[in-house]
């Protein structure tokens, strides 16, 4: 779909959106809609009245629920008062894949609206050619209040293109009081532990009564939510990150240890549904008290979340299993960014900066929860007082973080992403072994990206891999991903 089809059928009537959707094929439905909803408007306001003040167009792909929804309009409102700019608040298609599709068709087709985006952590990359350099506009030392890592990760080719407002890790929640009832002082410490202390849970619920209980449960859909998981069995166990060092990753004993134990999960101690599950379907069986460890966000914890089975005295959170090589939690997150066809930059980088800054994420996080991005917020005495569990956030960001490789790959990164879960899937689900399913998708990940691999004979660990070989993408393959 092209942003002058959307023009076209905008500037024409106010009165075109039916016939235009209709005109739209299924799979460009969600980023039409979206587009059309910018562009129209801004057509039928021009169309009426001529509008002498200015107005932001902020598009968000949060804030679906309604006390969400509340706060936010109350942070736009403060912003007003503060600036005399107006703010116009955009929904998002549901889901990762189309929100991104619909953020690169407004950016690259030069649309001059929205003016300011949110944006996943893994899309600095794929999205900077089109989003402002923040540095003109943002001081330096508002930047390096930030966490470091996240500022380098929005950084792209010398531009930050972004800045963060939220961070996000993975974490093991665990049921405390069936942990107490069964003689356990202490969650699992290790992946082989979670194994062995799930099973024994499971099978002593489901001799009460329980029969659709538990042990773990996770996100294993094909989709982004496995790349996460699969990533901190991968590198918890030693396989590296996919991308290390110029040099793909996944084809040694260590990953394909870890993909073995994962897949022997499934119909044991997790559902053999969890192979469909993303991060609200675990989230449903946890809350229904009807597992007894999770992994998920560290989000999943805060405000209006926690209700239905589960109260907040039944359970406690940790950091991820280790592996044999270390404990390994994914980095999620959060930031905003500037459109670079934006008419007014300096006033959409005023409002990037604004949700950002210290005290709108410290109100944000106490009304509705998450985690800041800003050091200092945690140690206020406030937060910590109504989130427990912040210095176990903190912790285990500092010490046990892996990015997914979407710096590195750029806008190859969604390619990546997808060979490298649709093959754990298939590993999950039992329709290849995890040998031969490595062996492919390394081949696959060194023609997406045109990196090195570890050379015929060279052994695993960080001094194996150091052995490279070299595979050029294929000739004539358009590597843009659309």
């Amino acid at each position: 779909m092209r942003h002058t089809d959307v023009e076209s059928a905008a500037n024409s009537s106010c009165t075109e959106f039916p016939k235009f959707l209709h005109n739209l094929g299924r799979r460009s439905f969600l980023s039409g809609l979206a587009t059309f909803m910018v562009v129209a408007g801004q057509a039928c306001r021009r169309a009426v009245q001529p509008d002498p003040e200015i107005t932001l167009v902020l598009i968000d792909q949060t804030w679906l629920d309604r006390s969400f929804q509340e706060r936010r309009n109350l942070e736009l409102e403060q912003f007003t008062k503060e600036t005399g700019i107006r703010v116009k608040l955009l929904p998002a298609p549901e889901g990762a894949v189309e929100t991104l599709d619909t953020w690169r068709n407004l950016l690259e087709s030069g649309a001059k609206i929205p003016d300011v985006y949110a944006v996943d952590v893994i899309w600095p990359g794929i999205l900077a050619e089109n989003l402002l350099d923040l540095q003109a506009f943002v001081p330096a030392q508002e930047i390096a209040s930030h966490f470091p890592e996240l500022i380098a990760n929005n950084t792209v080719n010398g531009k930050l293109v972004a800045l963060p407002c939220l961070v996000d890790v993975g974490l093991l929640f665990y049921r405390s009081d069936l942990l107490r009832h069964y003689g356990y002082s202490t969650p699992p410490r290790t992946w082989e532990e979670l194994e062995t202390m799930a099973a024994r849970i499971q099978a002593g619920e489901r001799a009460k009564g329980q029969k659709d209980f538990w042990g773990f449960v996770w996100e294993g859909a094909s989709s982004e939510a496995v790349t996460c998981n699969a990533l901190e069995w991968q590198v918890s166990e030693g396989g590296g990150p996919i991308i290390e060092k110029n040099m793909v990753t996944v084809n040694n004993p260590e990953t394909r240890r870890a993909l073995e134990r994962a897949a022997r999960w499934v119909g044991t101690i997790s559902p053999p549904g969890v192979v469909t599950y993303k991060e609200w379907d675990a989230y449903n069986i946890w809350q229904a008290g009807q597992a007894a460890f999770m992994r998920n966000w560290a989000t999943s914890h805060f405000g209006e979340l926690i209700q239905g089975a589960i109260t907040k005295d039944q359970f406690d959170i940790a950091a991820l299993p280790r592996g044999r090589a270390r404990i390994a939690t994914t980095v999620g997150g959060r930031a905003y960014a500037v459109s670079q066809h934006s008419l007014y930059p300096r006033e959409a980088a005023t409002l990037v900066r604004f949700l950002c800054r210290s005290d709108t994420q410290l109100n944000r996080i106490r009304k509705i929860g998450g985690s800041p991005t800003i050091s200092e917020l945690y140690n206020d005495p406030g937060m910590l007082a109504a989130n427990p569990y912040f210095s176990t956030i903190l912790k285990t960001y500092r010490s046990d973080r892996v990015l997914r490789p979407s710096k590195e790959t750029g806008k190859r990164y969604p390619d990546l992403s997808r060979a490298y879960y649709r093959t754990i899937h298939d590993v999950l689900e039992g329709k290849k072994a995890a040998a031969s399913a490595l062996s492919d998708l390394q081949t696959e990940l060194m023609q997406i990206t045109g990196l090195n691999a570890p050379g015929p004979g060279a052994s695993s660990g960080p001094q194996g891999r150091s052995a490279m070989l070299r595979v050029e993408p294929p000739r004539g393959t358009d590597q843009k991903v659309t």
